[in-house]
């Protein structure tokens, strides 16, 4: 289950501008509840269910809602941090069934909302995102080294099978 909770998108948003930024966000993360349980979902892990493609309209929309939250005056380092939960959402959610089961319980857009709130409301995520995004970077770098080593070692033991 989900340790985000859902949020009502008509009591946070202070600007009427990101007003559509709570009602989308809801739309794509927590619209639906199933019955009996408290586990929410919404339209992104459905769409994610088309294969090659369910990805992309998800990962548009929450680009345009951290682009919209970008241009009403979130700093910098919550932009950085936004962008590489959708980012996550999308690669992880492009892996073939294991992708389909991430979408369904990483809620990307929950997630920002919740550092949107922080941002405005607790004073957090302030300042510059540079450091933030050299550290996702190193990691990512990190990550793709150790994905080719596990191929070149995938390919020596398959090798070795011949």
């Amino acid at each position: 289950m989900s340790s985000l909770k859902p949020y009502p998108y008509n009591k946070t948003a202070q600007d009427p501008r990101l007003k559509w930024v709570e009602r989308v966000s809801f739309l794509l993360d927590e619209q639906f509840r199933i019955p009996g349980t408290s586990f929410r979902f919404g339209l992104d892990p459905v769409m994610n269910l088309v294969p090659f493609i369910g990805d992309l309209p998800g990962f548009l929309l929450s680009a345009a809602l951290v682009l919209t939250m970008a241009k009403n005056g979130a700093s910098s380092k919550l932009v950085v941090l936004m962008a590489i939960n959708i980012v996550l959402d999308a690669t992880v959610g492009a892996i073939p069934v294991i992708g389909q089961i991430f979408d369904f319980f990483y809620k990307a857009n929950t997630r920002n909302m919740r550092l949107l709130r922080e941002h405005y409301l607790e004073g957090k995520h302030s300042g510059s995102g540079k450091n933030t995004l050299l550290l996702a970077i190193l990691i990512l770098a990190g990550l793709l080294v150790l994905v080719i080593w596990l191929v070149i070692k995938l390919f020596q033991a398959i090798g070795g099978w011949f």
